[in-house]
């Protein structure tokens, strides 16, 4: 059986990347292992472009479901230092799920599209035999922007600061603990504080704040593979090394206990809203103050240096080779 999550980039490599139907000049940026969107170029204007599946967990409530799962959407985009501006949603429900779940589902969506100044453009919504999970769709998002304006996540240069937010683990702390709360083990009042981390998925708004801030070089989201698998990615795309102290890396309340007990490295594991960003030098501080302005932790946690990988403390950072997050959500769910 394959691993679960993203194929892995001898995948991309030899299957995807070399097979990607026409080759059109105004394609400024297509696919690549790493880099969250891609860019059409117009001309004075640029398209970004990004896709995502969409996941709709019930279980935190309808309307706050359909605007998380917004949000990790939209981040694809929003990384690139462009805004999202126009979105189109395909939803395949489960045949169990009412109109009146639609309804709320729907509303979340749309209600936090419009905060955000998203239109949704086009869409598809429909119910499918044998559509039972959290699985239910997709989404394409796209901005408009100047070309100048985009940052890319293999950005970064000799010099620069490194400034992450939110932290490791954030996402699977906040949903183990929604979902899974007596199969962790925990105190009560850990796991509230736990679930809280739920919140910590929006990271469209910390996004815009960080790029509006300045000096921006690169930007990406921490999902899959975690703030471990994204810092690699970061070095490795810019061809530069990334010098960390574990001690700056901010750390949601939670965090450690519920890692602790489901026993995976929380740098290892998806989170997505926490944002790995790389600052012109003696600029990132201005920007993790600008962040903390809006009631998200920040910290300036290294540097970037000459050389390739990423050190943390010294010592060598590895990605992992899948995420671990997925075994403990497919062991959980047949207990």
């Amino acid at each position: 059986m394959s691993d679960l999550g993203k194929i892995d980039r001898e995948t991309f490599r030899d299957v995807i990347y070399p097979n990607l139907g026409a080759n059109r000049e105004d394609v400024a940026v297509g696919p690549r292992h790493g880099v969250d969107f891609g860019v059409l170029d117009l001309g004075d204007r640029a398209v970004v472009v990004a896709t995502d599946p969409i996941s709709i967990l019930p279980e935190l409530g309808w309307r706050r479901a359909g605007r998380l799962a917004l949000e990790i959407v939209l981040t694809d985009v929003a990384v690139s230092g462009v805004a999202p501006s126009h979105l189109a949603v395909n939803l395949t429900l489960p045949p169990a799920w009412s109109d009146d779940d639609l309804e709320r589902l729907w509303l979340g969506i749309a209600d936090h599209a419009d905060r955000l100044g998203v239109s949704i453009v086009s869409g598809h919504t429909a119910r499918y035999p044998g559509v039972d999970s959290s699985w239910v769709g997709g989404a394409t998002v796209l901005g408009l922007g100047d070309h100048d304006d985009i940052v890319r996540p293999d950005g970064a240069a000799p010099g620069e600061d490194i400034v992450v937010t939110t932290g490791p683990a954030a996402e699977v702390t906040g949903l183990l603990a929604t979902l899974f709360p007596e199969q962790l083990g925990l105190s009560h009042e850990t796991v509230a504080t736990a679930r809280e981390r739920v919140e910590d998925i929006a990271a469209v708004a910390d996004a815009r704040a960080a790029f509006e801030t300045g000096g921006v070089t690169a930007m990406h989201d921490a999902t899959e593979g975690g703030v471990a698998g994204g810092l690699v990615e970061m070095a490795s795309g810019a061809g530069v090394r990334f010098d960390i102290d574990a001690d700056a890396m901010p750390l949601a309340p939670g965090v450690e206990a519920v890692c602790d007990a489901v026993e995976v490295d929380p740098w290892t594991v998806t989170s997505a809203g926490t944002l790995l960003v790389t600052v012109e030098s003696g600029r990132g501080e201005a920007v993790a103050e600008a962040l903390r302005g809006r009631g998200t932790p920040a910290a300036v946690v290294g540097s970037v240096t000459d050389g390739d990988g990423v050190a943390v403390d010294g010592v060598s950072l590895s990605a992992p080779d899948s995420d671990p997050s997925w075994a403990v959500f497919e062991r959980f769910s047949e207990e």
